[in-house]
């Protein structure tokens, strides 16, 4: 609420010039919060949380990873959010009573949002956040009962899902002085494969923000993936469903704020670049961030970070590049996982986005490690640009799917130019680092 009267008042307008709210969020991150008065009944827990890895790996070992897979195109993990809702139902005093007695409520960080701004008038998701959840069945468009069942969750905690752009509910009056329809919702991946205008089967956009999330436009056609990618919505418009091959590396921008906050390198993520880029060619030194597990295609949830290659002229320069460097390497296992199932992965260019992007030397070792061009576009904010355009072209301001396509605008497309041997020479280095750090088989 604040930043949104912020955003009104530097833009010297009010709230009945707007035409209407899109949103977009954090899809995992889990609240269950009491239906009278709207707050949690516990802290948010989020995406990156690991508390249920045991969970996990409990249901895994019973077999039951088969029919999650095939019914959510996911894997079990405890970075989705359904095994939070049970853990959250188990761990907090009269949850469990009070969900099946119709009290409480459930919703990742979109249907929080909407709850409070439509003041508990509107309890809804959209699809591509129930479609993280472990709940929701992706083909039928619904909440599979035998997967609430497995978790046990009550239906009664569950919001009603709708397209991506949709009548998710109005603000109220007294929030902002005047009614505001909520017209767009989308998670935060789908909305900048949406800002990115992937709209055509084949096209591939990788956000780099904290993690990385690499998704692949499927069209009408569901996937399934046979090297541990993940089958997901893109997006639902009037009433289709669009799918992908998502690939999700927990740590990306996090490892250049590790490399700041935690190690004290730099004072700037900024400066990440620029050290990078004086580090000791001669040396190979890899930092393998899986600080809170790995992600795609390894899906180790109880591995943990480790530095390789270290030598006494290794320093700040080295370890910087290294973590640089291994954003890169593991967009690169992504794509190759991507390519085994898609099949025709040697004609998609890769579009990216978020904030280490504007690296131009990250997104050089990128291209070179890809052996692929990468474009960057001219507006790296595409999150909130796919939340925009879903938003305005359901309220009639904003252009049709295809002249918004067309309004994509390249910043620069950054080429290989790495030669094969030592492209080979890297990814071999690599590749033993991760195998070095995995616990599983």
């Amino acid at each position: 609420v604040w930043a949104a009267k912020t955003a009104l008042s530097e833009a010297k307008i009010t709230a009945s010039d707007v035409a209407a709210i899109g949103i977009t969020n954090q899809r995992e991150t889990t609240l269950i919060w009491d239906r009278a008065t709207g707050k949690p009944i516990h802290n948010a827990i989020v995406w990156q949380d690991r508390r249920t890895a045991a969970l996990c790996s409990a249901l895994k070992a019973d077999g039951h990873e088969a029919l999650i897979t095939e019914r959510t195109g996911l894997l079990l993990d405890p970075y989705f959010s359904g095994t939070k809702v049970k853990w959250l139902l188990d761990n907090v005093a009269g949850a469990r009573g009070r969900a099946e007695a119709g009290e409480l409520a459930f919703g990742t960080v979109d249907s929080f949002l909407i709850w409070r701004l439509t003041g508990g008038k509107a309890h809804v998701t959209d699809a591509t956040n129930a479609g993280r959840t472990l709940l929701f069945d992706i083909a039928a468009n619904g909440w599979d009962d035998d997967l609430l069942a497995l978790l046990d969750v009550p239906r009664a905690l569950l919001p009603e899902v709708m397209d991506c752009a949709a009548d998710f509910g109005v603000t109220e009056a007294a929030l902002f002085g005047a009614e505001i329809p909520i017209l767009g919702v989308a998670g935060d991946q789908h909305a900048a494969t949406i800002g990115q205008a992937c709209f055509n089967p084949g096209m591939l956009k990788s956000t780099y923000g904290t993690g990385c999330f690499a998704l692949l436009n499927t069209g009408t056609e569901m996937v399934r993936s046979q090297n541990r990618l993940l089958t997901t919505i893109a997006y639902r418009l009037g009433g289709q469903t669009t799918y992908a091959l998502e690939g999700s590396i927990f740590i990306a921008g996090a490892a250049v704020q590790w490399i700041r906050d935690g190690l004290k390198l730099v004072k700037h993520a900024s400066e990440t670049g620029p050290l990078a880029e004086s580090a000791d060619p001669s040396q190979n030194v890899y930092l393998v961030p899986a600080f809170v597990g790995l992600g795609a295609p390894w899906w180790d949830a109880e591995a943990r970070g480790a530095i390789y290659g270290l030598t006494r002229n290794s320093g700040p320069a080295e370890i910087a590049k290294a973590a640089l460097e291994a954003v890169c390497y593991q967009t690169r296992d992504l794509l190759e996982a991507m390519r085994k199932d898609w099949g025709e992965g040697d004609k998609t260019v890769l579009r990216v986005d978020g904030g280490m992007v504007a690296s131009d030397w990250t997104m050089q070792f990128l291209a070179d490690v890809l052996d692929a061009p990468v474009d960057r576009p001219k507006i790296l904010e595409t999150t909130a640009l796919g939340a925009a355009w879903l938003t305005g072209s359901r309220a009639g301001v904003w252009p049709d799917m295809a002249e918004f396509a067309q309004s994509w605008a390249l910043d620069k497309q950054f080429t290989p130019g790495m030669d094969a041997a030592t492209r080979k020479t890297k990814i071999a280095g690599w590749d033993d680092a991760v195998r070095r750090t995995l616990t599983t088989g």
